[in-house]
């Protein structure tokens, strides 16, 4: 993909919500993942931005959308936080070190941008975009683990400043083991 002019946008939720079938073919195509349960991930990317501090951005070249990011505030009720706190709980770490996070985080819930575009600084704008004036003291966010962190989702989550919180948990209903990373807010 050639060079081109990349315009970051918020949405509000009711615009994610009318765009996530496309959002989620980005997705997608981005994860590698068949489309049997596409349905499925848009219902629940709706239902995702009903919650407390969602934020979404979108990486625009023209009115062509190449990218996407979302997240909201975390909270003790979400599924995503009981797995990472049971995790926490079973890895052996003092509480001390984690229940201030786990108070007080956003949850990057998904950042993906179209196979041919990444590597450009992309998913950079939209995390960065993502994470401005977020109304909360940390960030958070999974990503599958990889061999020597060898991709660019490591190298870009290393580059923000993200640290290891937990490592190679496997979320329930899930074989893949996960990194999930923080770091504190603002982003500087």
């Amino acid at each position: 993909m050639e060079s081109v002019k990349i315009t970051i946008r918020r949405l509000s939720a009711p615009e994610f919500s009318m765009l996530c079938p496309h959002l989620v073919d980005i997705y997608e195509r981005a994860m590698g993942y068949s489309q049997e349960d596409t349905t499925r991930r848009i219902s629940t990317w709706r239902s995702d931005s009903r919650h407390r501090g969602f934020n979404a951005v979108i990486a625009l070249s023209g009115d062509i959308i190449l990218g996407v990011a979302y997240g909201h505030l975390g909270e003790p009720s979400r599924w995503w936080h009981r797995e990472v706190a049971t995790g926490l709980r079973s890895s052996g770490k003092k509480a001390e070190n984690y229940e201030a996070i786990l108070r007080d985080y956003f949850e990057i819930s998904e950042v993906h941008v179209e196979p041919a575009a990444q590597g450009r600084g992309i998913g950079r704008a939209l995390i960065t975009d993502l994470l401005y004036l977020a109304p909360a003291s940390y960030a958070l966010l999974s990503t599958p683990e990889v061999e020597a962190e060898d991709n660019l989702a490591f190298g870009l989550y290393r580059s923000l400043g993200f640290s290891d919180v937990l490592r190679n948990y496997c979320f329930y209903g899930d074989l893949r083991p996960f990194a999930i990373l923080g770091r504190p807010l603002p982003l500087s």
